[in-house]
């Protein structure tokens, strides 16, 4: 049977290399002419992040790839992401025994200031190249870690910056930033995940080891408690758990 010649509609997806990312990409894939953009910070385990990101495009088919480094956000510090003056914390100490929901406006040491802005200012750029009228991004409002560029009033925004503020946005057809897990739980992710196909196994999640994840900090806890709640296992190594016992391995 002959193959359609019609060309898939083009989009960009920001992709870490983390789960929620992950399971963005394999969307964004399904339904377009993907285009990956990772972005490297000075995170603490940015090395292990882009080689999940490669890994990623790899399984996914994704060949238009957009790898550069952003020195910003080390230059002025302020996260425990970023800066080496501020430890990552442990999930007991950053959760408090409480959801993320309940903590209130509390903002987290790991929240790096603004960064979601700066990563969709570049995909914006990027998509007026390429000529996309997608930009995929995996943030997640729920049991997220409570930054506030997660928000849904801070991406509708960015969308009527977007309408002003490009080519694009003067033209018939404009840029949109999609964010399909934006209303989702963790676990709701893990479980679409999973019947998407998405590579879960190629992902990182830990805020600060590269070889093992720590199994402790914020990420790595909430991705826990999300894999145990979908009932699904984790294909990732984890160094402990949060009660500190020994990880299986």
């Amino acid at each position: 049977m002959p193959q359609s010649t019609t060309a898939k509609r083009r989009a960009v997806v920001l992709l870490s290399g983390g789960m929620d990312s992950c399971v963005c990409a394999t969307l964004a894939a399904r339904d377009y002419d993907a285009a990956a953009m990772h972005i490297q910070y000075g995170q603490r385990t940015e090395a292990r992040e882009l080689k999940s990101f490669q890994q990623v495009c790899d399984r996914l088919g994704i060949k238009h790839r957009l790898v550069f480094r952003d020195p910003v956000f080390r230059a002025i510090g302020g996260s425990a992401l970023t800066d080496d003056q501020i430890a990552v914390p442990e999930a007991e100490a950053e959760f408090r025994g409480s959801s993320p929901s309940e903590r209130g406006s509390q903002i987290p040491v790991t929240y790096v200031p603004f960064r979601n802005a700066h990563f969709l200012s570049a995909a914006v750029s990027w998509a007026e190249v390429l000529g996309a009228e997608k930009i995929y991004i995996g943030a997640v409002e729920q049991d997220s870690s409570g930054y506030p560029d997660c928000r849904p009033e801070f991406y509708q925004a960015f969308n009527e910056a977007i309408r002003i503020g490009t080519r694009a946005g003067n033209e018939k057809s404009g840029i949109e930033i999609v964010t399909p897990l934006i209303g989702m739980r963790k676990a709701g992710i893990v479980t679409l995940g999973l019947e998407l196909g998405a590579p879960l196994d190629l992902t990182w999640s830990c805020y600060s080891r590269e070889d093992r994840a720590c199994g402790i900090c914020e990420s790595c806890v909430l991705r826990m408690r999300a894999f145990a709640a979908a009932g699904a296992h984790d294909p990732i190594p984890y160094e402990q758990t949060a009660s500190g016992t020994a990880a299986q391995k």
